[in-house]
């Protein structure tokens, strides 16, 4: 089992499969990433040397912002958004949902914390 930018792959699955795990990562960027440095289609990760492996892991550090990166800039937005009081920053603040959804019935799971 490897990592690959922090995402643990199985030996077994296909580079544009086991590349979606990590997160910001999707189906398109990873045949992308996969295209740019000639690895062929079906190949596997136990298949791929470490010379490879460096090389994936160079390519979609520098073009795409994954991982860590982008959950603290998801973090960062959030507080934003709280620290202008905006409707949706009170929601967060508050832990209900964000989008307009019904919370009489439904939203039992987002509103977890706050039922008693």
């Amino acid at each position: 089992m490897s990592y690959i930018s922090g995402a643990r792959s199985v030996a077994d699955e296909q580079v544009r499969i086991a590349s979606t795990k990590i997160d910001g990562i999707g189906p398109k960027k990873a045949i992308q990433v996969r295209y740019r440095l000639g690895i062929s289609g079906n190949i596997k990760i136990k298949e791929l040397t470490k010379y490879q492996i460096d090389q994936i892991e160079q390519m979609i550090g520098q073009d795409h912002v994954v991982h860590w990166e982008l959950k603290r800039g998801e973090r960062a937005d959030i507080e934003r958004l709280i620290s202008i009081s905006c409707y949706r920053g009170i929601r967060h603040q508050d832990g209900l949902p964000l989008r307009g959804q019904r919370t009489h019935t439904n939203a039992r799971t987002f509103r977890k914390l706050i039922r008693k």
